[in-house]
C-alpha cells in the first residue's frame, strides 16, 4: 500500500502495512497541546472506558492469552457540566504510538496532552439513543477517532469505540499493562487483511452482546438502531461485521480496502463509502458497489489523504509537522468527515432526511459523488 505523505505521514501506516519512515513535508517548531474541535451538536459529552473479556475464544495474536480482551471507550450525551476532561491517551500510549510511527519531532508524551471535549465518567442522559460502533485503522488506537466520536455523541448518539489489542501500537488492558502490536509481525502474510476483518467482526459482535450487562447506561440505547463506521482496516471491518451480524443496520467504510466478500446475491443494508482520491477507481469498492442492492453512496473528498478521516491532521501542529500544499486542511477535513458521517447516520438511524447525501452541495464542493468518470 502507499505511504502517506505530509501531515498524514505523522502517523504513517495504512490499513495493513508496517510503518516505514514518514516522508513529511518538513519539520516545524511544535505548537502547544492539540485542541480537538468543539462538538457541533446540542448535547454535552461524557465518556467512560469498559474492559470486556471473551472467554469463548483465545486471542488471535497473543498465543499466551486464553481469552480475547477488549478495551471499549464509550462517548454519550450528558447533562453534566463539571468534571475532569477525559484524557486523549496516556503518556506511555503516546510514546509507543509516536515511536511506532517514527515521529521524533516532539516530546514523546505530546499526544497525551491533547485536549478533548468530553467529561470523564459523566452520568449519561437521554433515552432510546442510537448506537454507533467505531473501529480504528491498523496500528492506531480508537482515540484517533475522538473528534468524530465526540461530535456524534453531542448529536444524540452513543458511540462505542473498540480498541482491538495487539493490532495497535498501544492498548491499555484492564490490569494496566500495555498490549503492543503483535499483529504487525504478520501483516505481510497471505490473507492477513481478510483474517483481520473476520477477527474484528467477532470483536464487534461480542461487544454488542456484552454491552447491556456491562454498562450502567446501556438502558438508554435503542438496540434496534445500531450502525458501524471505521477508518482504513476499521472501515474494511464494517462490511465484514454487517455480513455476519444482522444487528448492525447500516455501515460506513472510511478509506478502507474491502476485504470481506459480499454474497453473490448482493447486500441490501445501507452503506456509505467515504474516501480519498485513491478510491475514485478502487477495484474493491467497484466490486462491492455492484453488489450493494440497498441505499448506497460513494463519496470522494478532494484533497483528502488516508488519515484525513481521523484526528491525525489535527495533531500535526502539536507534533511539529508541516502540512504539504494541496492537502485538505485539518479543520476542514474534520468538518467534512463529521458532516457526511452524521448525515448518513441521521438518515438511516433517525429517519431524518439530509440533502447533502442527495448529490453535490454548494457548501461542500470537495465532495464528489461516484462512481466517477
Amino acid at each position: 500500500m502507499r505511504q502517506i505523505v505530509a501531515v498524514v505521514a505523522l502517523l504513517a501506516a495504512t490499513a495493513c502495512t508496517a510503518p516505514t519512515a514518514p516522508r513529511a513535508a518538513g519539520s516545524a517548531t511544535p505548537a502547544g497541546p492539540a485542541v480537538l474541535p468543539a462538538p457541533t451538536g446540542p448535547h454535552r459529552v461524557g465518556t467512560t472506558v469498559l474492559h470486556l473479556k471473551d472467554t469463548s475464544r483465545p486471542d488471535p495474536w497473543n498465543l499466551d492469552a486464553k481469552a480475547r480482551e477488549l478495551t471499549v471507550t464509550l462517548w454519550y450525551p450528558t447533562e453534566q457540566r463539571d468534571g475532569p476532561p477525559a484524557p486523549y491517551m496516556t503518556a506511555e500510549e503516546s510514546e509507543l504510538l509516536m515511536r511506532g510511527s517514527r515521529i521524533a519531532s516532539a516530546p514523546y508524551d505530546t499526544l497525551s496532552r491533547t485536549r478533548t471535549n468530553a467529561v470523564a465518567d459523566a452520568e449519561p442522559s437521554g433515552r432510546k439513543l442510537p448506537l454507533v460502533v467505531l473501529s480504528p485503522g491498523f496500528t492506531k488506537p480508537v482515540s484517533t477517532l475522538t473528534s468524530l466520536a465526540e461530535d456524534l455523541a453531542s448529536r444524540g448518539y452513543v458511540v462505542a469505540g473498540i480498541d482491538h489489542p495487539y493490532e495497535s501500537y498501544a492498548t491499555t488492558l484492564e490490569d494496566g499493562t500495555i498490549a503492543e502490536c503483535l499483529a504487525c509481525d504478520s501483516n505481510s502474510d497471505p490473507g492477513f487483511g481478510a483474517g483481520l476483518v473476520r477477527s474484528r467482526a467477532a470483536d464487534v459482535s461480542f461487544v454488542l452482546d456484552e454491552l447491556p450487562s456491562k454498562w450502567d447506561g446501556s438502558g438508554r440505547i435503542d438496540r434496534s438502531r445500531i450502525a458501524m463506521a471505521g477508518q482504513s482496516i476499521g472501515g474494511s471491518s464494517t462490511m465484514a461485521t454487517m455480513i455476519e451480524d444482522s444487528r448492525v443496520r447500516a455501515g460506513i467504510d472510511m478509506d478502507g480496502t474491502a476485504y470481506a466478500r459480499i454474497p453473490p446475491g448482493g447486500f441490501s443494508r445501507p452503506f456509505l463509502f467515504l474516501g480519498s482520491a485513491e478510491h475514485v477507481t478502487s477495484p474493491t469498492w467497484e466490486r462491492d458497489w455492484k453488489l450493494l442492492t440497498g441505499w448506497k453512496r460513494w463519496i470522494v473528498l478532494s484533497g483528502a489523504e488516508h488519515q484525513s478521516f481521523t484526528d491525525t491532521p489535527l495533531l500535526s501542529d502539536a507534533l511539529g509537522i508541516r502540512s504539504a500544499s494541496g492537502i485538505l486542511p485539518a479543520q476542514r477535513a474534520a468538518e467534512l468527515t463529521r458532516t457526511y458521517v452524521a448525515a448518513f447516520l441521521d438518515l438511516h438511524l433517525k429517519a431524518q432526511r439530509r440533502p447533502v447525501l442527495d448529490g453535490p452541495a454548494p457548501g461542500y464542493p470537495e465532495a464528489r459523488f461516484c462512481p466517477c468518470s
